[in-house]
Formats: C-alpha cells, structure tokens, sequence
C-alpha cells in the first residue's frame, strides 16, 4: 500500500564490532521497543531530542503520532533528516561496573502531510502495538481525533544494532 524501498543494515560504522547486532536481532528490536528518541535539529541549529512512541511496518519505514504543531513539526519542516535510537534489553551489573544493552540506531528522512488514509492506517498499526486489547475503542478514537493529529512517516534509510551481553559462566 506506501511501499518505500527498503533500509539498509550497516554495521560497518560501530568502532566495537564485537558488538555488533546481526540485522535479524536488529529488526526485531526495532518491531518489539516500545520507544524511542527522536533526535532532531532545529532552527538554529540547535539539537533536540524528544521520547516518542512508534511503529516499524515493513519494508522500511515507522510512523509517530504527533500533535498538529509544536516543536517537533517546526524542526521537522527545516530539517527532515532525523535519527533515532531504540534500546531493549538492559542490566546493569553494578559489581563489574558496566551495562548489558542492546540497541538500534538508524537514521532516515521525515515525512509529514501525509494522505488521510495513510494516517489512518498508522493510528491503526500504532493501536494494534500498544493497545491490542482494545481495537474497537481505538477505532473510534481515530475517527474522534484524527482531524488534530498529525502522523510522521521516518522513511529508514540506514539502521544498525548494537549489543553487550556478559557470557555466563
């Protein structure tokens, strides 16, 4: 239905390559994180990141809902390259003073003004991630407030994984 060509894995940029994520691990973090960060530039120049919710849909893009304006939307409109970083598992072992993680960062071009069925769908997918128990009540809350929501496409161009698990002995 929005087919956009898909993103590329690329590993090749991390300085640890021990620790490197294979793209299959990659792609199920980037479906199974509950959040992430988008970071954006501003006006100025200036960095901005912000916690977001998303859903990653196949073959290379995930959507964002968003109130009509703000911050993020005027950054947005100077700057659509954007980056974001999802991290799943973490545990810190405070006795070896370091962190088992594993994370996704990709980087990839905003899209706003999207159709009125594309939104649609997104708030449907975002619905189905977060609230599948309750389809028919979000449903109608899309009807109810699409018309002051707006919805983000990231169109994925690169994303790589990263991960550190401590071996058990």
């Amino acid at each position: 239905m929005f087919i956009i060509a898909d993103m590329k894995f690329c590993n090749e940029d991390i300085r640890r390559q021990d620790r490197c994520m294979d793209e299959e691990r990659s792609r199920e973090l980037l479906m199974e994180c509950e959040y992430a960060v988008l970071s954006l530039v501003d006006s100025e120049g200036m960095p901005y990141g912000v916690p977001v919710n998303f859903v990653f849909e196949r073959p290379g893009h995930l959507y964002i809902h968003s109130a009509p304006e703000g911050r993020k939307l005027q950054c947005l409109a100077q700057h659509p390259h954007v980056s974001m970083c999802m991290v799943g598992y973490t545990h810190v072992l405070a006795s070896q003073f370091t962190t088992e993680y594993e994370s996704v960062l990709l980087t990839g071009i905003a899209r706003t003004a999207l159709s009125e069925e594309e939104k649609k769908h997104a708030l449907s997918l975002l619905v189905e991630k977060y609230s599948p128990d309750f389809r028919r009540e979000g449903s109608t809350a899309i009807r109810r407030s699409l018309h002051r929501t707006e919805v983000i496409r990231i169109d994925i161009e690169t994303f790589s994984g990263k991960h550190k698990i401590k071996k058990r002995i």
